[in-house]
């Protein structure tokens, strides 16, 4: 089956709501490149462009896709094939009002750093996007900052990835239970992101793509950057496991991942997904399956920076195998 070419040219959201459009349709089990631009929609190009506060829109999606048979109730799987990217090059910045250690003594805001993605493969120095969506990066692939004598593995990710929402409407610097502006590590290339369906047709959209960010965002932002996206869309009608959030699968765990308020609260909340799962799979109460997680499940920080917290709770596929 070809890919089928869904481009931010033809259309990307910034706010996820219950009455999206699409721009696009596609059948269920469709293999898609979806075309992504840089999270600040090119407003940083040199280390001289600096964002004296966060705009108004960020976080471009590209989309909506409608999937074809997606009905409420019905969970949209995400197979993430390939991520490519797009640019020589990606851009770390500090925002005044925005980030982890905002207003702390040291920490200037704004500030812009140009991170160059480079490869010795390559062969001629110059980096490694070419602004087609052929394949950018490469396993030796790194990038850097100036100043800074160490060179990052690029290792690209999807920032901010959902579907159509059941009822409130959340700007794509929030991630709520349809998904939106996870900021998750685990968002890559050889992992699967599960998501429930609220509205007919799914209206799954994505970008804000990182060639490299660490668990946490801490500043605020990875080394945003362009991508081009590998994607199968595969629509699981009358799933045995009702899915409330985003779950993501990778080839060791399963991660059922949650947004609030506070870092606590989203803790709670991925914990509770992660004991019903085991409950269901061993067949036992819930505190048996809450003891048995507090054995082998383990809680990590997605992002901090965000409206909303983000934590995933990994649970080893030893012991908890596909819930659908």
């Amino acid at each position: 089956m070809s890919r089928r070419t869904i481009s931010h040219e033809t259309g990307a959201i910034y706010e996820f709501t219950p009455e999206l459009e699409p721009i696009a349709t596609v059948e269920s089990g469709a293999q898609l490149t979806v075309e992504t631009r840089d999270s600040l929609d090119g407003a940083v190009q040199s280390e001289s462009d600096v964002l004296e506060s966060v705009p108004a829109e960020v976080n471009a999606a590209t989309g909506p896709i409608a999937v074809e048979g997606a009905e409420p109730g019905d969970v949209l799987r995400v197979d993430i094939d390939d991520i490519r990217l797009t640019e020589d090059r990606g851009r770390v910045i500090s925002v005044d009002g925005f980030g982890l250690l905002d207003g702390h003594e040291g920490i200037e805001a704004p500030r812009s750093r140009i991170t160059p993605v480079e490869s010795e493969s390559d062969g001629d120095g110059d980096g490694n996007g070419n602004g087609n969506g052929e394949r950018a990066e490469r396993s030796d692939a790194t990038l850097s900052i100036a100043g800074i004598d160490a060179d990052v593995p690029v290792e690209p990710l999807i920032g901010t990835i959902g579907v159509a929402t059941e009822s409130e409407s959340h700007t794509t610097l929030v991630p709520h239970d349809h998904g939106g502006n996870l900021d998750t590590t685990d968002l890559c290339a050889g992992n699967a992101v599960y998501f429930p369906v609220f509205q007919a047709g799914a209206m799954l959209a994505m970008g804000d793509c990182k060639a490299a960010m660490a668990d946490g965002e801490m500043c605020g932002t990875g080394a945003e950057i362009g991508t081009a996206i590998d994607v199968t869309v595969t629509v699981l009608s009358d799933p045995e496991t009702e899915l409330e959030r985003p779950l993501i699968e990778t080839p060791e765990a399963w991660k059922p991942v949650a947004s609030a308020d506070t870092l606590e609260a989203a803790c709670e909340i991925a914990t509770r997904d992660a004991i019903e799962l085991l409950a269901a799979e061993h067949e036992v109460d819930t505190t048996d399956a809450y003891l048995f997680a507090s054995l082998v499940g383990g809680l990590e920080i997605s992002q901090v920076v965000d409206p909303l917290v983000t934590v995933r709770n990994a649970v080893p596929k030893a012991y908890l195998s596909a819930p659908f």
